[in-house]
């Protein structure tokens, strides 16, 4: 008999539940979140769909709590894919939590599954459009990328943030495509792969808590401006999750793929000044 396909999802939100549709057909799926509720909801909706999935309660603020996540995922057969959805906003959210979930959290994902990844393993870690806007020196982003994950939340660069969860929120996501970017050489010498998806204003429960936070009205203005009108769908980051997680993608790591409908493109070139 063969050895199964693992399938590993954090995040039991929108986008989460997208990803684990998209990829999970046929494979054996764990599913990581740190609500109890969220995880059980998730979990029946995806079984009643036919799906072999297991929960597994995970904050990845805690590094031993992924380390267990890996583990478990490593025992019930190959760990083909993982794709880490998991994180907070900063419109609902304080600099302290953005720093431990988003920052921290990311970091203990990429640390915890290079000690389970074999040849043909892909990891995509999601970060965001906001890590495009970072103006960080090198110093700074090279300390984001290697420091032990430990270390981070002492560095300059993120005490730098002060009380202002934008600037945490921006710092914290650079900090995810960087330290991929970072990975890439071990994930390389294991056969495997590593990534980061960055999406824009994606239609979620946390995306709708943005919209009506005080930033809400600029940035539905925001995707008037650059021509998209619209947000994007948990479907449309799910695709590229299977993409960079499918047999198509063998030559691609330790890069970025920006999904926001040319809002960044727009800020750039076309925002007035």
């Amino acid at each position: 008999m063969s050895e199964t396909d693992v399938v590993v999802v954090t995040g039991a939100g929108g986008m989460g539940l997208a990803v684990a549709r998209r990829i999970g057909s046929g494979r054996s799926v764990v599913l990581a979140d740190a609500s109890p509720e969220a995880l059980d909801r998730a979990v029946s909706a995806l079984r009643a769909e036919g799906y072999a999935v297991q929960g597994q309660l995970t904050d990845v603020s805690d590094a031993r709590a992924v380390v267990e996540l890996a583990e478990a995922a490593g025992k019930k057969g190959r760990v083909t894919s993982v794709v880490h959805t998991a994180g907070v906003s900063a419109a609902t959210s304080t600099v302290q939590k953005i720093m431990q979930v988003d920052l921290a959290g990311t970091a203990h994902i990429i640390d915890a599954f290079t000690a389970v990844a074999t040849r043909g393993t892909s990891l995509v870690c999601v970060a965001s459009m906001a890590g495009h806007y970072a103006t960080l020196s090198r110093t700074d982003e090279r300390q984001l990328a290697t420091a032990p994950a430990d270390e981070l939340l002492s560095l300059d660069v993120v005490t730098s943030a002060g009380e202002d969860p934008i600037a945490a929120y921006i710092i914290a996501k650079r900090a995810n495509q960087v330290r991929v970017q970072a990975a890439a050489l071990a994930w390389n010498r294991l056969g495997a792969r590593i990534n980061t998806i960055s999406p824009g204003v994606i239609s979620t429960p946390m995306a709708k808590s943005e919209a009506q936070s005080a930033s809400g009205d600029h940035m539905m203005a925001m995707l008037d401006a650059c021509g998209a009108g619209r947000t994007g769908t948990p479907g449309e980051i799910a695709e590229a999750a299977a993409f960079l997680t499918g047999p198509r993608s063998l030559y691609i790591t330790g890069t970025d793929i920006l999904i926001d409908g040319g809002q960044a493109a727009w800020i750039r070139w076309h925002r007035p000044q």
